[in-house]
């Protein structure tokens, strides 16, 4: 039986970058590449209807090997890497009993405490980072790891009574799609878990309220030498849209439960400037009124340079999962008993960001997140300590155990 780090090292070699501007599902075609590696996988397992769906999802189920009454337990993870950075070529350096200083990645980077100071909580852990040059991939090909090591151990050691389980590894999470196309119906489960998350004991079944906007602004051109009272420099309207937002809710000035703005994009000239931004807040009141903030200000400065300068169209993306998880508590009250029964301290916090989970929520599949393990997602500078994997597959195992207990 292959361990969970060993199963990670196979994937993440595995290039599944997904790319938002393809207009297809999945995204890549590469990212099939490790589906269809998945499915034969599961099917070695013994799993019956394993398949990969025509959009790329990989579906498996597990079947009960007990007569108890035990609700059916969903498990999932995606299988693609951030747009944001290189998913190619990924060579994980393996850092073992790690003695709480800088690690070189190459030769012009260093992962070092000042910039990660949670490092010095992995003294004496192995750690794979990456080498510099691309991201690692453990969001989320640690999950996937951890998921399949669960269950391979689970049909290795049949004595282990368990109700049914289902298996989903999903495309193009990381572009906002990855419940576009997902089957809930046909998954079955009661309720399901996204491993997902970031550092060991993390527990999430709130986020954000979601929302992306364009903003596009037409100016008007004329000869520089000529243009009193007559040009619209469509980049100086842009720069007063952006002035005219709250510089307080930036990113980098908010935490917690703290909503915000985000410029994300801006490309133009002086006839046309297209903005692109996302919203997010965790209260819908607050969050609605970011939404007519936009609009207010367009309006604005539509009444200040004439009619049709500025357009705007806002469309949701997600919301927060938390009321479609109340009513089911029980799952959250379970993954955090799993998590103390393996030794690992829950630490309950809201996702600041989104997860499949949260629209999985709302199509009815109510769906909190369990931590992998892993630090500095999406960048050259992730890493995710072995252990942390470990305890991940030890939480599988025991929310599993503790349903067929009860």
């Amino acid at each position: 039986m292959k361990k969970v780090d060993e199963r990670f090292l196979e994937y993440v070699k595995i290039d599944t970058k997904s790319d938002s501007t393809t207009g297809t599902t999945p995204s890549t075609k590469k990212q099939l590449n490790l589906a269809n590696g998945l499915a034969e996988e599961l099917k070695k397992f013994g799993l019956k209807d394993v398949r990969v769906s025509k959009y790329g999802y990989v579906y498996a189920t597990l079947e009960k090997n007990c007569d108890n009454n035990i609700p059916v337990i969903g498990f999932i993870a995606h299988m693609d890497t951030s747009p944001d950075m290189s998913g190619e070529n990924v060579k994980p350096q393996i850092v073992k009993n790690y003695d709480g200083g800088e690690i070189k990645l190459n030769e012009q980077f260093i992962l070092s405490p000042k910039f990660s100071p949670e490092l010095k909580k992995y003294i004496g852990k192995t750690i794979i980072t990456t080498y510099g040059n691309t991201l690692l991939g453990a969001d989320d090909k640690a999950g996937i790891a951890e998921i399949m090591t669960a269950i391979e151990y689970l049909t290795k050691n049949p004595q282990i009574k368990h109700g049914t389980i289902k298996i989903a590894f999903t495309p193009d999470e990381e572009i906002g799609e990855g419940a576009d196309h997902f089957e809930v119906e046909v998954f079955g489960a009661d309720f399901a878990y996204t491993i997902d998350g970031g550092a060991i004991g993390e527990l999430e079944y709130e986020n954000f309220n979601a929302a992306g906007a364009k903003v596009k602004i037409n100016g008007k051109n004329v000869h520089p030498g000529n243009a009193k009272g007559k040009m619209i420099n469509s980049i100086l309207v842009a720069n007063e849209f952006i002035s005219m937002l709250p510089k307080k809710e930036v990113p980098e000035n908010t935490s917690a439960y703290e909503g915000f703005w985000h410029v994300t994009n801006i490309k133009g000239d002086v006839e046309n400037t297209e903005l692109s931004f996302i919203i997010r807040d965790f209260f819908a009141e607050s969050f609605d009124e970011k939404k007519e903030l936009f609009m207010k200000n367009a309006e604005k400065l539509n009444e200040k340079y004439g009619e049709n300068i500025v357009s705007i169209v806002i469309k949701e993306q997600y919301k927060n999962m938390k009321e479609k998880i109340e009513p089911v508590i029980h799952i959250v009250e379970t993954a955090k008993k799993a998590m103390e029964d393996a030794g690992v301290i829950p630490n309950i916090v809201p996702i600041r960001g989104g997860t499949d989970g949260a629209r999985l929520s709302y199509m009815g599949l109510p769906t909190p997140n369990i931590f992998t393990g892993g630090e500095n997602f999406h960048g050259r500078f992730e890493y995710i300590p072995v252990e942390s994997m470990e305890k991940a597959v030890e939480v599988i195992l025991n929310i599993i155990k503790l349903y067929y207990e009860k």
